[in-house]
């Protein structure tokens, strides 16, 4: 934590280096979460970027975060997440194959991963926003429920509630043949 007050108050003297340390320490993670949640890998790293490109922006402007780097971006990232989606309502987009030249897959397989795909994607929408943190943030990146307590503001107990609340309800929102 000591590690990431200094760095912070390197960032905001604009410290080309601190700003690096910070691009190249959170970059991943916040990519991570994005692509987690938007399930478009191009998409992802444009959102990302934009965290990036505000938290300098609210550095310039004397409005950086005041104790945490981390939590003000992932903060910032599901503000982005909330913009994006108010923004695309749901247009229709037709996803493209990601097999591998050469690498041959069944017809009905191929339609059945997609469908799989589309209906969890469905599921996921219909969660709570703070369900769908939770999700992305432990199985997007992975973080232990502290760290997503910390990142949410909220106690470990409600992040392990809202975790087990998201599963349940993504459970009873898939057909039985994808509970196997």
């Amino acid at each position: 934590m000591q590690d990431e007050l200094l760095l912070l108050h390197r960032a905001k003297s604009l410290d080309q280096d601190a700003l690096a340390q910070v691009h190249n320490q959170y970059y991943d993670a916040i990519y991570r979460y994005m692509a987690y949640r938007v399930n478009d890998l191009q998409t992802a790293e444009d959102l990302t970027s934009e965290v990036f490109i505000r938290f300098l922006h609210a550095i310039q402007q004397k409005n950086a975060p005041q104790k945490t780097i981390k939590g003000w971006l992932f903060g910032t990232a599901s503000l982005i997440l909330k913009e994006h989606y108010r923004k695309k309502k749901l247009s229709k987009l037709t996803e493209l194959d990601e097999n591998q030249p050469g690498e041959w897959v069944e017809p009905t397989e191929k339609l059945e991963g997609q469908e799989s795909k589309a209906i969890l994607r469905q599921a996921i929408t219909n969660l709570t926003d703070d369900q769908q943190q939770v999700l992305a943030l432990r199985f997007g990146y992975d973080m232990p429920i502290r760290e997503v307590a910390e990142t949410m503001n909220k106690s470990e107990a409600s992040v392990k509630m809202l975790q087990v609340r998201a599963i349940a309800a993504l459970s009873r929102m898939m057909p039985d043949s994808e509970k196997t």
